[in-house]
């Protein structure tokens, strides 16, 4: 078998890996397919035409482009630029909310159009939040349907109805200092738990801060549950299933993620029960620690930090020595491009989420913020870029994280690890967790 998977909401359409390479066109070292240009260097239609099948009206004045992406400002204002000069007489002006304030506050600021014309989604509870509140227009017959890879924007549609377009494909694993591996001795990112434990003494033993964990940012530190529970939970479907009441965080599968978030604790940074993002970030920038638990959409923040060592993905195997895991990591589709179905500017809206689809800027966006994208035939030019396209061709599963539509029971999964690294043993965490579930599911 040569599948990954799978994973979203229940119903959706599975992401296999083959329809998954066979749209990135991966050969080799990666994803490095045909594209060229700059940002507006694509065919571009008049500065009068429509917006091409997903709505009417002529292209012009002001649009609000909403999201939380503040270290993607540079590279869209620079698309934003091609953008009008393509289209005379329209802009585009940017709002940026930081990550954890968008995922609480974008729907009730977006609800009526007086911001955010187009916008964005994350994958799961918000996207599903945007769904149930209407804020977000039909894109179905957009032109852009056909520049993506089919299977990745399957959680940007619900109901056979496609709303948004997840634009990155982002690998929500810890990133590992390789240069620091290798003065302490390790070679090879581990392949099971006890190699990994193993590493993570070693680079103790050299000196460093093993992992920086930002455990007063709810919104990075708990992206480490994707490759915790990867191999642990009973299908891939594990938090669906934890939704739904098919399983419970009480399950031994939990009980078990639990005692091994708690033996990793022992590797953190001091004070990491108060630490935040920024903090976090420059302990691994600046190469005092050797781990930063989050994934790939850090990395051009990494970089602006001044971090210029090599860097891998160094997911949690956390299966027994002598055994395959199911999955070697994890990816996302997510930063789900939309328009807001009260717009103000619904033309421009189109228009502008259209332009971003199309390959030549979609390569711009991937090469300036060190993202890789669902968009097809794009060129990665980017090192980074470059240097982890061989995950795209591993086994991978989508972010289990990003299966949970219910803030509360997501939040009290998550919040059971943090349980167990402030004094609760992993069955005192896992009973208080699920008490709230069921609370929560009127059980």
């Amino acid at each position: 078998m040569n599948h990954v998977l799978s994973a979203g909401r229940p119903g959706r359409t599975p992401v296999s890996r083959r329809s998954f390479l066979a749209g990135l066109g991966a050969t080799g070292a990666g994803a490095m397919l045909a594209a060229c240009g700059g940002p507006g260097a694509t065919a571009t239609p008049s500065s009068s035409a429509s917006t091409g099948g997903t709505g009417s009206g002529t292209v012009g004045g002001v649009t609000n482009f909403y999201h939380w992406r503040s270290e993607d400002r540079a590279a869209l204002d620079s698309l934003a630029a091609g953008f009008a000069a393509r289209y005379p007489g329209a802009s585009v002006t940017q709002t940026i909310d930081p990550s954890e304030q968008y995922q609480s506050t974008a729907a009730q600021k977006a609800r009526d159009g007086s911001i955010g014309d187009a916008l964005t989604a994350f994958r799961g509870t918000q996207f599903n939040q945007f769904t149930e509140q209407d804020i977000l227009a039909d894109l179905s017959g957009s032109v852009a349907v056909g520049n993506y890879v089919a299977n990745l924007i399957t959680p940007g549609a619900q109901d056979g109805t496609q709303y948004g377009f997840p634009y990155q494909l982002i690998f929500n694993m810890p990133l590992l200092n390789t240069d620091l591996a290798e003065k302490a001795g390790v070679s090879e990112v581990p392949k099971d738990w006890d190699a990994y434990l193993g590493m993570l003494d070693a680079l103790k033993g050299s000196g460093v801060d093993p992992i920086a964990w930002p455990g007063n940012d709810p919104a990075n530190a708990f992206q480490i549950i994707n490759t915790l529970a990867m191999n642990n939970g009973p299908t891939p479907e594990m938090f669906i299933g934890i939704q739904d009441g098919t399983y419970k965080a009480t399950d031994d599968w939990w009980i078990t993620s639990l005692t091994q978030f708690q033996q990793l604790s022992a590797y953190f940074q001091q004070n990491f029960a108060g630490a935040s993002n920024d903090g976090v970030l420059a302990l691994y920038s600046q190469g005092r620690a050797a781990i930063l638990p989050t994934g790939t959409y850090q990395l051009a923040q990494v970089r602006a930090a001044g971090g210029s060592f090599p860097i891998d993905l160094a997911p949690l195997i956390t299966t027994a020595a002598g055994t395959t895991p199911a999955f070697e990591g994890v990816f996302n589709a997510t930063f789900i491009l939309a328009v807001n179905a009260a717009a103000k500017n619904p033309a421009g809206a189109r228009a502008w989420v259209e332009f971003l689809s199309e390959p030549a800027n979609a390569a711009a966006y991937a090469n300036a913020t060190s993202q890789h994208v669902t968009v097809k035939d794009v060129t990665y030019e980017n090192p980074d870029l470059q240097a982890l396209a061989p995950w795209v061709e591993k086994k991978t599963l989508l972010a289990p994280r990003f299966q949970f539509t219910d803030a509360d029971i997501r939040s009290a999964v998550e919040n059971s690890l943090v349980a167990v690294v402030t004094g609760s043993s992993p069955e005192q965490a896992a009973e208080a967790a699920q008490a709230i579930i069921d609370e929560k599911r009127g059980g």
